[in-house]
């Protein structure tokens, strides 16, 4: 696996790929969006090729099933935009999160897990899918506590419901515990998740997850090693997957923080004698 992190700061791209190289990374966020211009875009590309930096992700971050028609219009045309810069760049995939019925774009909502919005999900990735045909590329929907997907089973319905070759998986542990239960056993959660997607899997986050002794039930996002996730298991199994798949940390204030992770989890990977 190909440990990556989001750079915090503003860089231009020779200076962006120095500091991955750096830091020891070997795969990365885009830096830059659809929106970009083209010379730009090519310099990053090239930066990263030369430095032997993989690219891992585009984001898509958006709400394509909005209830407010103009905020669902521009949304696809936004996922499509990405996949076209994910396929342009030879990103492992474009990311983004189904969507919500909701008033946040990716809030809870009653509505969410439902079968209507399950075949609505179909229909907003066959479409989104089918407007950019990737060729090198996959669209992938980041699992959420409290939105399709959001279990191993959901994904796997959706694969199969989708049928298309270039919607992928993305994996998101911390994002899929939502229950004590999965906090205590999230070693299983893991384990099942790719054993059942591995053929699928493009690329995965690098998150943790704590458990306050506050009721009610209080689950809280944190920076690896300072939660319960199992990353012994978490690196045993993607380890099984092929080597170029990223690991990415994410969501972190500063680039101290995202060294500290790291250390981490090289830490647990020297242990189990898994190259990263």
């Amino acid at each position: 696996m190909l440990l990556g992190a989001w750079l915090v700061g503003q860089y231009e791209p020779d200076s962006w790929a120095a500091e991955l190289v750096k830091r020891r990374y070997r795969a990365a966020f885009f830096p830059v969006g659809s929106e970009a211009a083209d010379e730009l875009v090519d310099a990053y590309v090239k930066a990263a090729a030369s430095s032997g930096i993989v690219i891992a992700e585009t984001g898509a971050w958006s709400n394509p099933l909005s209830s407010d028609r103009a905020t669902r219009r521009a949304a696809l045309e936004h996922c499509k935009a990405e996949l076209a810069l994910a396929d342009r760049v030879g990103a492992k995939c474009c990311v983004n999160i189904s969507g919500s019925r909701g008033a946040k774009w990716d809030g809870p909502d009653a509505a969410n897990l439902t079968d209507e919005t399950f075949d609505r999900i179909v229909e907003t990735t066959r479409e989104i899918i089918d407007a950019v045909k990737p060729r090198r590329t996959f669209y992938t929907l980041e699992p959420m506590p409290w939105m399709y997907p959001d279990s191993t089973g959901s994904y796997m319905r959706l694969i199969r419901a989708i049928d298309r070759k270039a919607f992928a998986v993305h994996f998101d542990p911390v994002n899929m515990i939502s229950s004590i239960d999965a906090y205590f056993h999230n070693d299983k959660l893991i384990r099942d998740f790719l054993t059942t997607l591995f053929p699928y899997v493009k690329s995965c986050h690098a998150k943790d997850i704590a458990l306050a002794d506050t009721l009610t039930v209080h689950l809280g996002e944190v920076r690896p090693g300072e939660g319960n996730l199992s990353y012994r298991t978490y690196l045993s199994e993607l380890s099984k997957l092929p080597a170029d798949t990223p690991l990415m940390f994410e969501h972190l204030k500063t680039n101290e923080e995202f060294d500290l992770a790291a250390a981490y989890v090289r830490g647990v990977a020297s242990e189990l004698q898994i190259p990263l």
